[in-house]
């Protein structure tokens, strides 16, 4: 079916002259503002309150529907087109999506591609994931960027508004994401020729991350959110990975004590959440941004070596640039589009991270010398440590 744009003034035109565009759309989104989308409906059949964002990737959306850190979150997807090339076994980023909706311009249930197994409106049913197709993107992220993230209400078309702002007002975002998504049970993977052991703390860590890691011969024990310092000091680690995950970091204190706890005894490399968590353990601030960063294309200058990387990113926190002052930690890395803190370091402890996701499929490959830099860092540290 073509999907057609609607807009509300459209939709009510329509139904004032008792024509037949006010009964054919079956899905709405509810701004705080009052403003109302109407669309239609695919992936799972229910109503979902969430934080409105968008994302400017031209491609990935199977990767961003099962990426952890977009718990609680529903996405407006930039691009017109969305479903065409189908969902694959092999491009999850978690095997359990949380995303809170999707909200695209066109939704495409006939995939062309020979290695999906799956549409994406089938992957949403299984997970219940809502999607609405059919809205106005463009203006919706227009307001996004005007006004800010805030919150939104996926119904029913025939939802009252009063009803809908009403349950807009009485719900409160949750806190515990992070527990959530992350593993219950420690688990492993095992690299072939490995000559390094990261732990990594899940805070709700993509697959591709791991993947990383197992590339450049490292093995992985990935453990629990809320694990203690003497657990992962029990495993013997080389290093200690804290992952990208969902939510404020100030809600996750478990892993900002670990931190400290660990902090100079092994190398440590944090991306997205993980970054602005050493921040937080290292007595510096973050802030909730208005609308965030959250696509495949934002220019991020290396100031140690001056380079400009093209990133892929997806975070509605960030570290404030002046409350690292006095901290020990240095900024490595600045957003150009709006000076940003985008990395870290402190040389002393052997301490580094990112904001953005060096990691990211698909996008931009600019910044996978991060894993090598980390890997060289755990072998340079081993080296010192059979010598002494």
């Amino acid at each position: 079916m073509k999907m057609q744009l609607c807009t509300i003034i459209e939709y009510q035109k329509s139904k004032e002259k008792g024509g037949s565009m006010g009964t054919q759309y079956t899905k709405k989104l509810i701004l705080e503002d009052k403003t109302e989308y109407y669309g239609f409906g695919f992936g799972a059949d229910k109503d979902s309150v969430f934080e409105l964002v968008f994302n400017t990737c031209m491609a990935g959306y199977q990767e961003i529907l099962s990426d952890p850190s977009y718990t609680d979150q529903g996405v407006v997807m930039t691009y017109p087109l969305i479903g065409n090339y189908g969902m694959a076994d092999d491009d999850y980023e978690t095997q359990v999506p949380t995303i809170g909706a999707l909200m695209v311009r066109e939704y495409h249930d006939t995939p062309s591609n020979f290695r999906a197994t799956q549409t994406l409106s089938a992957v949403m049913q299984k997970f219940q994931i809502p999607g609405i197709s059919g809205i106005d993107t463009r203006k919706l992220t227009r307001s996004i960027r005007d006004f800010g993230s805030r919150k939104a209400l996926l119904t029913n078309a025939d939802t009252p508004l009063e009803e809908g702002l009403q349950r807009l007002q009485a719900f409160s975002m949750p806190t515990d994401a992070v527990s959530r998504v992350s593993c219950k049970q420690p688990w492993y993977i095992q690299a072939k020729n490995a000559h390094c052991h990261i732990v990594a703390i899940d805070c709700g860590i993509k697959h591709h991350i791991l993947e990383s890691f197992q590339k450049r011969g490292c093995d992985v024990t990935v453990v629990p959110w809320n694990t203690s310092a003497q657990e992962i000091e029990r495993l013997c680690p080389d290093g200690v990975f804290l992952s990208n995950g969902p939510g404020n970091p100030e809600d996750v204190q478990p892993v900002i004590d670990t931190i400290c706890a660990l902090r100079g005894k092994y190398p440590m490399f944090g991306i997205c959440l993980g970054h602005q968590l050493l921040a937080l353990a290292y007595g510096a601030r973050t802030y909730k941004m208005k609308f965030g960063h959250h696509g495949g294309n934002h220019p991020v200058r290396n100031l140690l070596t001056g380079k400009v990387e093209i990133t892929s990113q997806n975070h509605s926190y960030a570290v404030a640039p002046e409350s690292l002052k006095g901290t020990g930690l240095e900024a490595t890395h600045i957003n150009l589009l709006d000076e940003s803190v985008e990395g870290m370091v402190c040389k002393k402890d052997k301490i580094f991270s990112v904001q953005y996701h060096p990691e990211s499929a698909p996008g931009p490959q600019d910044s996978g010398y991060l894993f090598d830099q980390f890997v060289t860092m755990l072998k340079e540290e081993k080296s010192h440590a059979k010598k002494n």
